[in-house]
């Protein structure tokens, strides 16, 4: 089953935090590049947290912000069969 999606952002350290789970200490964590970080699950290498470091920093500065993740998004707790109907 899919997890939601769980914007947080910490102003006092200019952090975008992007949670699929609560973070813990098992985690791996993996630099993407662009002050991107990447929190893995340790047995499936799966991501399920990510943190987008000096994110006001981006925004003043009207910068893209791209993520090197893919995603799927999808409506939480209904399920969407075809796009007619919406």
């Amino acid at each position: 089953m899919a997890e939601k999606l769980i914007f947080k952002y910490d102003r006092e350290a200019d952090i975008l935090h992007i949670d699929k789970c609560l973070p813990y200490a098992e985690q791996e964590s993996e630099e993407m590049g662009d002050d991107v970080v990447a929190r893995l699950n340790p047995h499936t290498n799966e991501i399920e947290n990510l943190e987008v470091l000096f994110f006001s920093a981006r925004l003043l500065r009207n910068e893209l912000l791209e993520l090197p993740v893919i995603a799927e998004f999808q409506f939480a707790g209904r399920q969407v069969s075809g796009l007619a109907g919406h």
